[in-house]
């Protein structure tokens, strides 16, 4: 399975192309815009999601709300597009000096970018943008439909905003108040101290950043493989997660905690429940075990940057006349880390709907739930 994207953050629209899909998948649309809601919403966000009501198109490849097995394409149209045609038109009458931007901002590919292509700023900014990640998690609901089809949760929470870090259980009303919070926090208290930080942000022209932790339950051991570097799931699910905007580490389980811990305290111990299987009495690991789901809750935690685009700007040097400038200044948000859980959550279904197809190779999903609940008997004795 693979997906390829294409479009511009101020362009006409985005486009997304999923090979792969089993026939027979039931898709709902409106778990798409659900989602996609869900990644405009939250605290601290700029201008632009004032602008952008995000509706899927679905164009081909599902016909009476199931997938046909051919290719499935999606459309998400940039309202924005309107006050951009002539700056951004194909055509060769586009005017090209129209905020041209020549001022690189820290923090962003603007500068590497330009000098790798030999191109004009606002060409790679465009592409760069966070935009993107809008068709991301359109691609990604497909995935999650898919595995909430054969029992996989996916959950995510926020754990950290501008080092306010919240309490986190794992009770059920915990996680209620997680699904409650502006925030995606669930603990009240946290809650109001993250609130005030971002009042202070925005008064002092600053950007926060944080700390992400995406779950998924129900998943059985033996997703991924050993036996390459490239098929380590683990491996597979770090690349995704840091190709996110934003994102500069990521750690399974305890992650970092690890290196401060003697082996004994380190490793879950396994044991065997008869009707049940195997099963660890710790999650030190996250549920990844030598590039392979073991079973338990498969558990990561992402760090997010602030936001490079900031309203106090940092300085940098013009492209054209080498001298020293403030960085430009586009649109931005304040604090976008609740979006980007919600971005996890989708990029990570992604990669393990990929490895449930890679395990239980299927031209249709009768086949591929068959072929799951068999792998789950074998699992229990």
């Amino acid at each position: 399975m693979r997906f390829l994207t294409a479009g511009e953050s101020h362009g006409p629209k985005l486009i997304g192309i999923i090979e792969g899909l089993p026939a027979g998948v039931k898709l709902n649309k409106a778990e798409i815009d659900r989602a996609l809601h869900q990644r405009q919403g939250g605290p601290g966000r700029g201008g632009r999601m004032k602008i952008e009501q995000d509706e899927v198109n679905i164009v081909s490849g599902v016909r009476g709300g199931q997938t046909t097995g051919a290719p499935v394409a999606l459309e998400l149209e940039n309202r924005d597009w309107v006050n951009w045609e002539q700056i951004m038109t194909y055509r060769e009458d586009a005017d090209l000096e129209s905020r041209k931007v020549t001022a690189p901002r820290p923090g962003h590919a603007d500068l590497s970018g330009a000098l790798k292509y030999r191109t004009e700023v606002r060409n790679i900014l465009e592409r760069a943008s966070a935009r993107e990640t809008a068709m991301r998690v359109a691609v990604g609901s497909v995935a999650r439909q898919l595995l909430s089809a054969l029992g996989v949760i996916i959950r995510g929470r926020v754990v950290a905003v501008g080092g306010v870090h919240a309490s986190i259980e794992e009770t059920p009303e915990y996680w209620q108040k997680v699904e409650s919070s502006e925030w995606s926090v669930g603990d009240p208290e946290a809650e109001k101290k993250i609130w005030e930080r971002l009042d202070q942000a925005r008064a002092e022209g600053e950007s926060l950043g944080g700390i992400i932790e995406i779950q998924a339950l129900n998943l059985p051991a033996g997703l991924g493989s050993h036996v390459q570097w490239d098929r380590k799931l683990d491996g597979r699910l770090a690349q995704a997660v840091l190709s996110v905007q934003a994102i500069k580490g990521v750690s399974f389980g305890r992650g970092f905690e690890l290196g401060d811990l003697p082996g004994s305290q380190a490793h879950d111990p396994i044991v065997y429940t008869a009707g049940s299987g195997y099963s660890r009495l710790s999650n030190n690991a996250g549920g990844i075990e030598g590039g392979m789901t073991n079973g338990q809750p498969l558990i990561l935690k992402a760090v997010m940057k602030p936001i490079p685009t900031l309203y106090k700007p940092l300085g940098t040097v013009d492209l054209e006349t080498k001298e020293p400038v403030l960085a430009s200044i586009e649109r931005s948000d304040i604090c976008a880390v609740p979006a980007a859980k919600v971005v996890l959550e989708h990029v990570v279904s992604w990669v393990l709907a990929d490895a449930v197809l890679e395990k239980f190779s299927a031209d249709s999903f009768v086949e591929l739930e068959s072929a799951w609940r068999e792998y789950a008997d074998y699992l229990r004795n």
